[in-house]
């Protein structure tokens, strides 16, 4: 069982303070590279193994939820484990913790890439491309072994990839995403229903309905707001929150919502994003961090500081929103077969999403030339088979691109 209450932890200790959940999660933002899934393992170890601020079971039915839901899940995890552990404070500690250091590293890269110049300049750039390549790729190969392992779920991905490639609009993406639930529910009944569980971290019946009520009213609101205002800054938060609210698996998912937000209306060029997508890679922490990227460079107001303020705050907001709305309610739902196979095939179809990112623009854009094509695939590698780090892949995509750069100036 998971309770916020001031009962003691599993060693017998009271409550700890949000500076204590601040300080640790600081700590994890500094040191966990490798994506969600790692995150998910970082965490089980600082807080079951070491802390025991939770059991294994409940930190198991905790991690289900948030796998479950849409949004950033290793961060909905850590924000749901200081909430447990110090209140709505010790939520918001865990999240800055977590997210600050990655933040602040993208919006120096986010000033520094404006800096650059030349060959340097332009070969960095064009290795982080390469390196999304590989970085998408292999998200792509993991996910369809996981997420899409018989010929049902197999077909949903294929069909939302075929959706999104012909059509990249947002509805469309939404589309896959509704007709991959509609498949599952038609075609996904077969797998057992997952053994039951226990989440209980005490949300009110109330709080959840005000959540719940939120999340949809803002995902309504703000494109309203914009149309009747003509404000940018609506756009601007608009873009960062429907990409957050409509992320399934989170991750390396957020990246076709993000470049359709961003790319598409002109609020950046196809090579700046894709270098800071690359360029995220290399940093410890959550990967919509990247937000605060995108925030500092858009063209429209606001942008800079204030600009990644903002779209870190709005990309994050709805994940923390529908996680606190389906608290109280979530032991009754995760049991039945019919929501379990609607989320199998919605899993499926955000695969074929990310597949069709992995084309287009992260293909198209970066391999031109067949050097191109040996450096991200050198990456892959490295990544898929030798199981090193995210950070060494970008530095040898990085050293390439510049060394490509510079045999051709």
């Amino acid at each position: 069982m998971i309770t916020v209450t001031h009962a003691p932890d599993a060693k017998g200790r009271q409550p700890g303070s949000a500076l204590e959940v601040f300080l640790v999660f600081l700590g994890l933002g500094v040191t966990s590279f490798g994506g969600p899934i790692a995150h998910i393992g970082y965490f089980r170890d600082a807080f079951v193994t070491r802390r025991r601020w939770l059991d294994e079971t409940g930190y198991a039915d905790l991690v289900a939820l948030c796998q479950f839901l849409p949004g950033p899940a290793s961060s909905q995890v850590g924000f749901a484990i200081g909430l447990m552990r110090a209140g709505l404070p010790g939520g918001l500690a865990a999240w800055t913790g977590f997210t600050l250091p990655s933040a602040i590293v993208l919006v120096l890269f986010a000033y520094g890439a404006r800096a650059l110049a030349g060959p340097l300049g332009n070969g960095l750039v064009h290795g982080l491309k390469l390196v999304a390549v590989a970085i998408v790729a292999q998200a792509v190969w993991g996910m369809a072994r996981t997420l899409c392992p018989d010929r049902e779920r197999a077909s949903i991905a294929v069909a939302a990839m075929l959706i999104v490639l012909f059509n990249g609009s947002p509805l469309a993406q939404i589309a896959a995403i509704v007709l991959g639930g509609a498949g599952g529910l038609w075609r996904c009944r077969a797998t057992p229903p997952a053994p039951g569980g226990h989440v209980a971290i005490p949300v009110s019946r109330t709080a959840g309905v005000v959540a719940l009520v939120a999340f949809f009213g803002l995902l309504a609101a703000l494109p309203v707001l914009h149309a009747v205002t003509g404000w940018e800054a609506a756009a601007l938060v608009d873009a960062f929150y429907r990409s957050g609210a409509l992320v399934f698996g989170g991750g390396h998912v957020v990246l076709p919502l993000l470049r359709e937000a961003f790319v598409t209306p002109g609020f950046v060029s196809d090579d700046v994003f894709l270098a800071g997508y690359g360029a995220a890679q290399a940093v410890p922490g959550p990967l919509f961090t990247f937000a605060a990227y995108l925030g500092a460079v858009v063209t429209r107001s606001p942008h800079g500081l204030l600009g990644a303020a903002v779209g870190l705050v709005a990309i994050f907001v709805p994940g923390m929103l529908i996680l606190v709305g389906c608290l109280p309610f979530w032991d009754r739902f995760r049991t039945r077969r019919g929501a379990q196979a609607a989320m199998r095939g919605i899993n499926a179809s955000v695969v074929g999403l990310l597949g069709a990112a992995l084309y287009t623009p992260v293909w198209t854009s970066a391999v031109l030339t067949p050097a191109d094509f040996a450096i991200a695939l050198v990456s892959f590698v490295l990544l898929t088979v030798w199981r090193a780090p995210p950070l060494l892949a970008v530095a040898v995509a990085s050293l390439g691109g510049v060394a490509l750069a510079w045999a051709g100036s």
